[in-house]
């Protein structure tokens, strides 16, 4: 199947009920996937202790963040500048480009509140992005954080980022980049926590491609993750760790592959001159990622 004819997602998306914030001041909201008439009392205690078990977006009237609950936030936008990356670990994922700057095609896996997908859209040439989301309750979000609309670059598609991976393999233009961030109320999504996943991913890499994945959560289970990156990767892996717990792991598919550094901190300033982020920042921590794996 040919990537430029995914299927749609459904026009069905749950309707969005928008309630003065429980948290904050009383001008701040939060948006939630419930009917009108539903008991919001009742919806609000759930979101407070925990027990609601949907995505929801609080608004501050500066900042616009998804959650799967209150003590993680998926993604954030601000609202005077949507396409800007906020946090940390996406800037570092799109440190990709230090390597590959010109990707025709990008599979991310996982679109939370778009922000990867939107910076992509705009910073990254003419690649064509497609996204795929296990949860019509995360794509019901996207116009609340301003994901333009699917077009001849940019696809969304509801569905599992583990099968998709392996459809690509037999995709016309294959992805040069695949970008992970598959995570759930609980964690990384299971369909990703196997050798099987990451070889799916290396086989579906073009020749050059590049993985980049965010692996949050307890220490154990993502140094298993980049255990079994490194084994199918043949050890071509680059690791930022950032100081909110995040691993941000780059796996390279060229068994030539051996980085250039100077030509690289070169590329890392012309990136920031463009796009703003601090690749430099990065280039600094991949490089003695780099030295650390092989002294």
């Amino acid at each position: 199947m040919s990537v430029s004819e995914p299927p749609s997602t459904s026009s069905n998306q749950p309707a969005i009920l928008v309630l003065p914030s429980p948290f904050f001041t009383h001008t701040d909201t939060i948006r939630l996937l419930e009917a009108e008439d539903c008991d919001t009392r009742q919806v609000l205690r759930q979101v407070l202790s925990g027990a609601y078990d949907k995505p929801f977006v609080i608004d501050d009237g500066t900042t616009r963040t998804l959650h799967f609950s209150l003590s993680l936030i998926q993604s954030t936008m601000s609202l005077k500048d949507p396409f800007a990356l906020e946090l940390d670990y996406t800037q570092a994922m799109m440190s990709f480009q230090l390597f590959l700057q010109r990707p025709q095609h990008i599979l991310m896996l996982g679109l939370g509140g778009g922000s990867l997908a939107k910076f992509c859209y705009r910073h990254v040439g003419s690649a064509r992005i497609t996204v795929v989301e296990i949860d019509p309750r995360v794509i019901a979000f996207r116009n609340e954080f301003q994901v333009p609309p699917d077009d001849a670059r940019l696809t969304v598609i509801e569905g599992d980022g583990a099968d998709w991976v392996v459809k690509s393999r037999e995709w016309e233009e294959r992805p040069d980049v695949i970008m992970m961030d598959a995570f759930d109320r609980h964690g990384l999504s299971g369909s990703v926590n196997s050798t099987d996943f990451y070889r799916n991913v290396h086989d579906a890499l073009a020749g050059r491609g590049v993985m980049v994945a965010n692996l949050a959560g307890e220490k154990m289970d993502r140094t298993g993750h980049m255990a079994m990156i490194a084994e199918v990767f043949d050890d071509r892996v680059l690791t930022i760790s950032l100081v909110d717990g995040n691993d941000i792991v780059f796996a390279f598919k060229n068994p030539a592959f051996n980085p250039r550094w100077r030509e690289i901190g070169n590329t890392a300033k012309a990136l920031r001159a463009r796009t703003g982020l601090d690749y430099p920042k990065y280039t600094v921590r991949l490089e003695r990622s780099r030295r650390l794996r092989y002294l």
